[in-house]
């Protein structure tokens, strides 16, 4: 099991979620949550959920459904209690389908523990379905 009080701070944190998610280490994994986390997704407020058990319910998924997946933090800045992440994850689902997503994590940590977190990690869309001009009308609308 990954040593997670080891170090303390809002960098130690998402240093440990990374080993532990590399390691497929749940227990670990869910001990860089407080018991009262709570996530944002701002893109599908719906998707917002509050409290540990579900980031446990949420990994065990993903560790069965991608039993590869492997997270790397490619860029990170910590301002105070703070963390901004941008994050890449890959993996293959059981079904032979590449698993990528890509985004950005907005973390509030106390001691070692994430408290909160805006959630922006998507699926990757290898299709780029018409490029930019046409992501463009399909954002604003028939003109």
């Amino acid at each position: 099991m990954i040593d997670h009080e080891a170090s303390v701070g809002p960098e130690a944190m998402v240093d440990a979620l990374v080993s532990a998610t590399n390691a497929h280490d749940l227990d670990a994994l869910v001990a860089c949550f407080a018991e009262d986390y709570t996530n944002e997704t701002p893109a599908h407020p719906g998707r917002g959920f509050q409290g540990r058990d579900q980031v446990r319910r949420n990994w065990e998924q993903i560790f069965a459904g991608v039993p590869d997946v492997n997270a790397v933090v490619l860029q990170m800045v910590v301002d105070g209690n703070t963390v901004w992440s941008e994050w890449e994850m890959r993996g293959t689902r059981l079904d032979g389908v590449p698993h990528v997503m890509r985004g950005v994590i907005l973390f509030g940590v106390a001691g070692n523990h994430a408290t909160s977190a805006r959630f922006y990690l998507e699926p990757v869309d290898p299709d780029d379905g018409g490029g930019v001009d046409a992501a463009v009308r399909r954002a604003a609308g028939p003109s």
